[in-house]
């Protein structure tokens, strides 16, 4: 239907053609106007593609390097046991912002003795060239916490929060802070 529009929107009206043009001539512009049509939205079509295939690089570097976290964080394997799993990514939530380089996500994660929510604000190190699309992204995370639900019995449910960056940041922080030195003019 938007092809047949498009392809509308190309076509010479009979009243502008000259006496001297023939059927041949306003299949060549037909032909020509559908050609163009057909490229620009094949050309959209593989943009949006390529766009999905790099959301989905993204996800999975990210869930991944938070998978690892989670599985190393002990007050995490204590919640809901071992091994800990991602939940399938169509569940997931992904929103890119500044160019690609400012990361949240969240997503499923589940155990033997429960399941919740892990979530993640992150950040991209490294360049913006062409080449970059094809390479491994590294992701700093800077923010990750767990909301895990664990049934305590049949009737009830314990809603948890857990945040996994506690063990890391403190000294880092605190080393950040004294490294910088105050403005003077």
């Amino acid at each position: 239907m938007l092809g047949k529009r498009f392809a509308s929107l190309l076509r010479i009206p009979s009243s502008q053609l000259s006496s001297v043009s023939n059927p041949v001539d306003q299949g060549k512009s037909r032909s020509l106007g559908r050609k163009a049509v057909s490229t620009v939205l094949i050309c959209l079509t593989g943009g949006v593609g390529l766009s999905a295939v790099d959301d989905l690089a993204i996800y999975h570097g990210c869930s991944s390097k938070a998978m690892n976290t989670a599985s190393n964080h002990k007050a995490m394997v204590d919640a809901i046991g071992e091994p800990i799993t991602k939940g399938a990514w169509y569940n997931a939530s992904l929103a890119v912002a500044h160019q690609r380089k400012s990361v949240s996500c969240s997503f499923p994660v589940s155990g033997p003795r429960g399941e919740g929510m892990l979530r993640l604000k992150a950040i991209r190190n490294g360049d913006d060239s062409w080449l970059s699309f094809f390479c491994p992204r590294d992701f700093h995370i800077l923010v990750m916490d767990a909301v895990l639900n664990i049934p305590a019995n049949e009737k009830s449910q314990r809603t948890m929060k857990i945040d996994l960056l506690d063990n890391l940041g403190s000294s880092e922080c605190k080393a950040c802070t004294r490294a910088q030195q105050p403005c003077t003019q």
